[in-house]
């Protein structure tokens, strides 16, 4: 039978996988393929396929594949690097190889209208170029960030398409479908256009962003009750635990209670206690922060976030330091009680700080690379589904949609008046870990960009004054109309 399968996929590990039994669970037809053939034979052959052989088929090439397909064709990759063997002649893309390769092969399979979709996590840039590219030929093409694990590709992923905005009709259906579901009727799907060309796949990666920054968060949090209060793991848990049930109410946080009540199958001791403490990244974090340098955009959590993850990867290093450079040896002396609801507070406050960053950058990407972002929307599109889902994202989608065109969450009432609540908590929990010598970059960070923001003065005026005189860059002044420029020559007129 041929020509009748809603959809291919291209790319079966354990993500590509899961997209498939969850399309299949939801009624779809899906054609599957892997470089890799015998991947295929594996996937179609275990358990959980067998009841679902009418509604999946393995094919072993991309022209079977296509072969399968109902028009206008759909095919989702949902390959790595080294899934896919690049075609020898392939010159127009030196980055990226693989992904180019399968596009240039799929082309003179597929006719004007069909729909290729890439669900991997891949630069916003290689989207755009892709997307303008496939349409000179006359096809569709998609980038949509997919969000949440092999366990969210299974039940419910947070989906972000972007891309050719005529391909939204074509796969609408399946992708909402298979989508997480938030509301109190469970009806509303975490999957929406995003916007044009490569804005689904930034949005992705704004969401990996805030991920870093989030984590890193709750691990000072952590520390500090560990190293400023001393308090053991079980106690660790029932904080986590109480604070999961507030404002602080989401996956990660719930996720943190559990991992502290896991013990060591081998030592009976926690598992937590025997990580060793160095952080890995997959480098979506760090495209954040430097595309928000590129655009002008503060975003210091997640910079401060790969950072914290770059000198974790410092182990023996900090090993060696720890016996050479010393810290004054203070002790907690304060109510602990109370200061656990300043970590809370300072948590939160450090959380929104983080979220305004993000949705700055994204206002930011928006006006530099000409896309129509919904930024209410795009806050339920993370309410379900994926790492940072929290209860906390329907007060942004709240805030956006009194004020479309709020151009920080720290302007809109509930977000300012839960930052200035919590001022004094915030403050104290970092000067307690400056006197106590714990590490707190993220929230540090947080603060400075808060008590920055607010700030209508800052020491920026010397810094021009310093370039000017090193460099000739002119300045503006106070007093003058502000599209004027001024170059002083400071050396002369300082022996003047």
């Amino acid at each position: 039978m041929s020509e009748n399968y809603d959809i291919g996929l291209m790319g079966l590990a354990v993500m590509g996988q899961n997209l498939v039994l969850n399309m299949v669970d939801h009624g779809y037809k899906v054609a599957v393929f892997n470089r890799t053939t015998s991947k295929v034979d594996e996937f179609i052959n275990q358990p959980e396929c067998a009841s679902k052989k009418d509604k999946l088929v393995g094919v072993y090439s991309l022209q079977e594949l296509v072969s399968k397909l109902s028009r206008p064709r759909k095919v989702m990759l949902m390959i790595q690097s080294k899934d896919a063997v690049p075609a020898p002649e392939i010159t127009l893309y030196p980055k990226s190889a693989a992904i180019d390769a399968v596009i240039e092969e799929l082309l003179p399979l597929l006719d004007a209208g069909d729909v290729i979709i890439d669900g991997g996590n891949t630069h916003f840039r290689d989207t755009e170029r892709r997307t303008k590219f496939v349409e000179s030929k006359g096809l569709l093409y998609i980038g949509t960030g997919v969000s949440g694990g092999e366990e969210g590709a299974r039940k419910g992923p947070s989906m972000m398409p972007g891309g050719s905005e005529k391909a939204w009709q074509f796969v609408k259906n399946i992708f909402q479908s298979i989508s997480a579901k938030v509301g109190t009727n469970k009806d509303i799907p975490c999957c929406e256009w995003v916007g044009e060309r490569g804005a689904g796949h930034y949005v992705k990666m704004v969401h990996n962003g805030i991920e870093y920054g989030d984590m890193q968060l709750i691990c000072e949090a952590y520390w500090m009750l560990k190293k400023a209060l001393n308090f053991n793991n079980e106690q660790i848990h029932q904080t986590f635990a109480e604070w999961n049930k507030g404002e602080l109410d989401s996956y990660l946080i719930d996720i943190t209670k559990d991992i502290f009540t896991v013990k060591d199958k081998e030592t009976g001791k926690y598992l937590v206690d025997l990580i060793l403490d160095t952080a890995g990244a997959k480098g979506t974090g760090k495209w954040m922060s430097q595309l928000a340098l590129d655009i002008g955009t503060p975003s210091s959590l997640v910079t401060e976030a790969v950072y914290a993850r770059c000198i974790s990867a410092m182990k023996e290093t900090r090993v060696r330091a720890s016996k050479i450079l010393n810290a004054q040896q203070v002790s907690f002396a304060g109510d602990k009680k109370e200061f656990v609801e300043s970590i809370r507070q300072a948590l939160y406050a450090s959380k929104i700080c983080s979220y305004a960053q993000g949705y700055v950058q994204l206002q930011g990407a928006a006006k530099e690379y000409g896309w129509n972002l919904q930024y209410g929307n795009i806050a339920m599109l993370w309410r379900g589904g994926c790492i940072i889902r929290a209860v906390f994202l329907e007060r942004i989608k709240e805030a956006f949609d009194a004020e479309p065109n709020l151009e920080n969450l720290l302007f809109a009432p509930y977000f300012k008046n839960a930052v200035e609540s919590a001022q004094g908590a915030w403050r104290q929990v970092i000067k307690t870990a400056i006197e106590l010598g714990i590490p707190v970059p993220a929230f540090s960070t947080a603060l400075s960009y808060y008590d920055s923001f607010r700030s209508a003065d800052l020491p920026a005026n010397l810094l021009q004054a310093q370039r000017d005189y090193f460099g000739a860059h002119t300045y503006r002044r106070t007093d003058k109309p502000i599209e004027q420029t001024f170059h002083t020559d400071w050396i002369n007129e300082k022996n003047s």
